[in-house]
């Protein structure tokens, strides 16, 4: 029987993270993947695990998360398949590069991916950071089947969701863990989050100077 405050015992960001969750439900989690795959910087990675643990503690039912999850991941792919058919990869990237914590390289990256590995991209894609997320502007700038794209999506973005789910409930199972080792777990998020706020600082600033010496040269 898993006790009524074991969701209370994650204590900093962690905790807060779940106690997000729970109180947006499963239709919460399909709005984060959603929010995820057109920005980026939303880690699924931090989401769809805390989602299987609140799943194991009954806050909420785990084939809806895998659902409403599945079905987020698929609707935000879909938008930036529809932003690359209707402006053409070029000035989808112009615009979408001034967003916030993008980068143009990171959507010349995802091109790149696609021109290289084709259809198959939009399905592997899925589970390589930063590519899953954009893979689906150059999917539309080509015109790929949307059918054909529909189907390695959900497929990709299905299997990397149920992984990410499925290690939560492993954690919900160790639940009598969480107390002792709840600020290691903080430990971690508070790095990967000081990382990236790090690596996105330096590139932004990396790429405003060389700009800047473009223009002077």
């Amino acid at each position: 029987m898993m006790p009524a405050n074991a969701v209370d015992e994650l204590t900093g960001i962690a905790g807060f993270a779940a106690r997000g969750i729970d109180s947006l439900g499963e239709w919460g989690v399909g709005l984060f993947t959603f929010a995820e795959t057109i920005i980026p910087p939303i880690p699924s990675e931090v989401i769809l695990p805390l989602a299987g643990f609140l799943t194991k503690q009954g806050s909420m039912v785990l084939a809806l998360v895998f659902i409403t999850s599945t079905l987020g991941a698929y609707a935000g792919a879909l938008l930036l398949y529809w932003l690359g058919a209707k402006l053409g990869l070029e000035r989808a990237i112009t615009g979408l590069s001034r967003l916030p914590l993008m980068d143009r390289e990171d959507f010349e990256k995802a091109a790149d991916w696609f021109q290289r590995h084709g259809k198959s991209a939009v399905f592997f894609g899925r589970f390589l950071p930063g590519v899953r997320s954009l893979i689906s502007l150059p999917a539309g700038a080509k015109k790929m089947n949307l059918a054909t794209f529909s189907i390695f999506t959900i497929a990709g973005s299905g299997l990397w969701n149920a992984l990410l789910i499925s290690l939560g409930v492993l954690l919900g199972a160790q639940y009598r863990l969480i107390e002792d080792y709840s600020k290691y777990l903080n430990y971690a998020v508070y790095a990967a989050l000081a990382a990236t706020i790090a690596w996105l600082s330096v590139r932004a600033y990396r790429r405003q100077r060389e700009r800047v010496d473009q223009n002077e040269s």
